[in-house]
């Protein structure tokens, strides 16, 4: 397995991401190769910090350009032709590596990746498939943001991309596709996802019928699919959300002295509810549909994010997890 890494995107590069790129390498197995793209001279600095000799399916691929967490995603990619992020997707086009992990630019890993991967047969758009944590196992909410219109037809696409990475990634044996829409009556929602739920009733899928944002953290469905305007409003809404409930028990904790006895007796509990949420242990995001493994990473991405960003990038390889949504597209739609 090959594996093309974005040493500069991300809010911790070229450091964190050259750090979990090197946890990779001494852990997994099966890399033949792991291309750190980035300015080589940073790159090899933070490579002097690791003791020992750098593992050798580590190669350095230099790239003089990176483009910035607020520059516009476009541009970049048509002006920069030398960044980090646009080097990385072109050893997947090339063939050089079956995967990429950034953690930069949200964007611009969307555009590029669209633009110079294409997508695979049968699929109109690629989606981001956000992995989301529930009481027991997580489910995937896609389309979390690439596109903010989608159609029935896509939509039906995005809920067998999702249901096979469930299946495949997450290890759930049989999936189940909920339609994010206002009501759990196949009559209620807009026009697009009434279609769409005549799509997925029709299908093969295990479709459970429409299912209202305030169910998807019960563990209800192992797919929730939308267009890319409500799955990202979910997602900032559902950070922002997990945000304020940390900072409302900080201030009550610290109200009196009782309390703050009470969370030193409750630290147990707060560490492995952090763990459980923590959205490092999946590594990132996959942009399913793209002809090539595709994870963006969470641009405050840490070394152990890094570490899974490439770990899940290596099992989806191992799984030919493209392969199986094309042919399960041709089996719903086998003019594609």
């Amino acid at each position: 397995m090959r594996i093309s890494i974005d040493a500069m995107g991300g809010d911790y590069a070229p450091q964190e991401i050259v750090a979990g790129t090197l946890q990779a390498a001494e852990k997994l197995k099966g890399l033949e190769k792991l291309f750190l793209v980035g300015d080589e001279t940073a790159i090899k600095t933070e490579l002097a910090k690791h003791k020992g000799a750098v593992p050798s399916c580590i190669e350095i691929v230099h790239a003089s350009e990176v483009v910035g967490m607020g520059e516009s995603p476009a541009v970049a990619i048509r002006r920069k032709k030398d960044s980090s992020i646009t080097r990385a997707l072109e050893l997947v086009k090339d063939g050089k590596a079956d995967a990429i992990f950034s953690a930069g630019n949200t964007g611009a890993a969307v555009a590029g990746a669209t633009l110079k991967l294409r997508t695979l047969t049968g699929v109109a758009r690629p989606a981001i498939a956000a992995i989301m944590p529930t009481p027991k196992d997580p489910f995937v909410l896609l389309d979390a943001g690439a596109n903010p219109d989608s159609t029935p037809e896509m939509l039906q696409q995005f809920a067998v991309m999702g249901s096979i990475y469930s299946r495949e990634i997450l290890g759930v044996k049989n999936p189940n596709v909920g339609l994010l829409s206002i009501g759990e009556e196949a009559a209620k929602g807009n026009e697009t996802t009434k279609k769409t739920f005549r799509l997925l009733d029709e299908s093969h899928l295990n479709f459970s019928g429409n299912v209202e944002s305030r169910d998807l953290f019960s563990g209800k469905v192992s797919v929730a699919v939308c267009d890319g305007f409500v799955g990202n409003v979910v997602l900032k809404t559902s950070e922002a959300v997990a945000s304020m409930i940390s900072s409302w028990l900080k201030i009550m904790f610290r109200a009196n002295p009782v309390r703050i006895l009470g969370y030193f007796l409750s630290r147990g509990v707060f560490k492995e509810m952090r763990s459980h949420a923590d959205p490092s242990s999946h590594g990132g995001a996959p942009l399913l549909g793209a002809n090539g493994i595709v994870i963006i990473g969470h641009g405050s991405s840490n070394a152990h994010a890094t570490f899974n960003g490439i770990r899940v990038a290596s099992e989806a390889i191992d799984h030919d997890l493209n392969h199986l949504i094309e042919a399960e597209l041709a089996s719903i739609n086998p003019k594609t």
